[in-house]
C-alpha cells in the first residue's frame, strides 16, 4: 500500500511533465509560424494567430491592438526582413502559455533591434492565439 501511495503521485507528475513538453513544442511551433507570418507580412495567418483582444507593446513603448498590427502588416508599414528568437523559456498554466525570449529584429541590414520579449498565448478552440506581447529594448 505504501508503494501505491508514492507511485500514483509520481505517475501523475510524469503525465503532466509529458503534457507540458508536448505543449511547449506546440507553442514553439506556433512562435515559428508567427515569426514567418510577420516576416512575410501574411495578414491571413496573423489574423488567425492574434487574439481579438491583443495588446501588442513595442520596445519603444507604442501600444497596438490586433487591427493596428494587421493594418501595419498589410500596408507595408511593418518592415521585418529577419527575426531571430533566442533562448525561449516556455511556462504553461492550463490553457495559457508565457514565452520569454530574446528577439533580434532586422528592419534592414543596418537597423537591428535587440529585445527581451514576453509573449502570452491562450489556447482557444481554433488553436493558440497571441493575446499580449511586451517588448523591452536591450542596450548595446
Amino acid at each position: 500500500m505504501k508503494k501505491l501511495f508514492w507511485i500514483l503521485p509520481a505517475a501523475v507528475a510524469l503525465v503532466f511533465a509529458a503534457n507540458d513538453q508536448k505543449t511547449e513544442k506546440e507553442i514553439l511551433s506556433v512562435m515559428d509560424t508567427y515569426k514567418d507570418a510577420m516576416i512575410r507580412n501574411d495578414a491571413a495567418v496573423l489574423d488567425k494567430l492574434l487574439g481579438e483582444d491583443l495588446t501588442f507593446v513595442h520596445s519603444g513603448g507604442q501600444q497596438e491592438h490586433k487591427a493596428d498590427v494587421l493594418k501595419n502588416v498589410t500596408t507595408g508599414k511593418n518592415v521585418i526582413i529577419r527575426m531571430k528568437f533566442t533562448d525561449p523559456s516556455v511556462h504553461v498554466y492550463g490553457n495559457t502559455a508565457l514565452v520569454k525570449c530574446r528577439v533580434d529584429l532586422w528592419h534592414s541590414e543596418t537597423n537591428i533591434v535587440h529585445m527581451d520579449v514576453l509573449h502570452a498565448w491562450v489556447k482557444s478552440p481554433g488553436g493558440w492565439q497571441l493575446v499580449a506581447r511586451q517588448a523591452t529594448r536591450l542596450t548595446q
